[in-house]
């Protein structure tokens, strides 16, 4: 039986996966390469776009929607988880772009993925007190505790050069509070996504992020007066936001999300861990960003395979439960 699901699993849905972790993958070397403009406004302009992008496709979603959903997503309650995942989001994108200023590439994007082991952490002590939420699994508490130690390693590279960049502490801090941002922000998606069409999610959020960006550059970099709210549409700055948008923004998150109708949840959610590596050989391919020390190159596997053991041990969860209820 399980031969048959695979053969039924298109083969341009393999090709588009494999594009679509590419294109999340590439993110932090454009945003490294567009360091000119400061990690607010940066963050803020490839939200914009990417909310151009997304618009006509939430437009036609909501044409085709029937009264009873337009009505669920009318209610205070959806409004609400709307605005908290777009606060989340530009939380995220400040602080992860912020870091990749302040940081190496490898050591950001290490940083800032290791969410699952973040989810742990919060499972352990929210447990206690929360009922709905269960103690992690076995697999899950060694994962996170190989995934930290991995990490502790990683900070051993302290002032370490990778490309133009310094590795910081400051800098992997700040990509780590990114990943605890982007924790809210997927908890938020997975209540709303349960009913809501992926575009009427994802327009009103993205845009929204980039909307909160705005004051934020306004009142803490100097450059934002210089540069404007829609500086992204000079032709020496709109390559590169496009790219951002089209390829890491609309081809990496919409592309993984329509995999997720096709391939189990384990198979993108452990592609995705993948970001680092990819995003480390893009840097060092096409931007110049350099290679990583052999510390953060050895604590980052191990990172890794931290990573994929809770991946995989909370998407086997999740599959046993949806099995259970059938």
């Amino acid at each position: 039986m399980m031969h048959m699901k695979k053969q039924l699993v298109p083969f341009w849905i393999w090709i588009l996966l494999a594009c679509a972790v590419l294109g999340v993958s590439s993110a932090g070397a454009l945003f490294q390469h567009v360091d000119e403009i400061p990690p607010l406004l940066r963050a803020s302009w490839r939200l914009q776009l990417t909310a151009i992008l997304l618009a006509p496709f939430a437009l036609l979603q909501w044409k085709q929607a029937d009264d009873d959903l337009k009505q669920m997503y009318k209610q205070k309650s959806s409004m609400k988880i709307i605005g908290l995942s777009g606060l989340f989001l530009a939380a995220h994108f400040g602080t992860w772009v912020a870091s990749l200023d302040e940081t190496s590439l490898t050591h950001s994007l290490l940083f800032v993925t290791s969410h699952p082991i973040i989810i742990v952490v919060g499972m352990i002590f929210l447990s206690k007190s929360i009922g709905s939420i269960d103690f992690p699994r076995r697999n899950e508490v060694i994962g996170a505790f190989i995934g930290f130690t991995g990490a502790a390693l990683t900070l051993s590279s302290m002032g370490k050069q990778q490309g133009d960049h310094t590795v910081t502490l400051y800098g992997d801090a700040l990509a780590f509070t990114g990943g605890i941002f982007v924790v809210g922000y997927i908890i938020c998606g997975r209540i709303l996504r349960q009913w809501m069409p992926i575009f009427l999610y994802a327009f009103p959020v993205t845009l929204l992020g980039g909307v909160l960006l705005i004051p934020a550059s306004y009142l803490l970099e100097p450059q934002f007066s210089e540069l404007g709210i829609f500086g992204w549409a000079d032709r020496q700055f709109l390559p590169w936001f496009l790219l951002l948008a089209a390829i890491a923004g609309f081809l990496g998150h919409t592309g993984l999300n329509t995999c997720l109708r096709y391939v189990s949840p384990l198979v993108v959610s452990v592609s995705v861990t993948l970001e680092p590596v990819l995003g480390t050989v893009i840097g060092w391919m096409f931007f110049d960003a350099g290679t990583p020390d052999g510390t953060t190159i050895l604590g980052g596997l191990i990172l890794l395979v931290g990573l994929l053991m809770v991946v995989v041990s909370q998407e086997s969860e999740a599959l046993d439960k949806t099995n259970n209820q059938k």
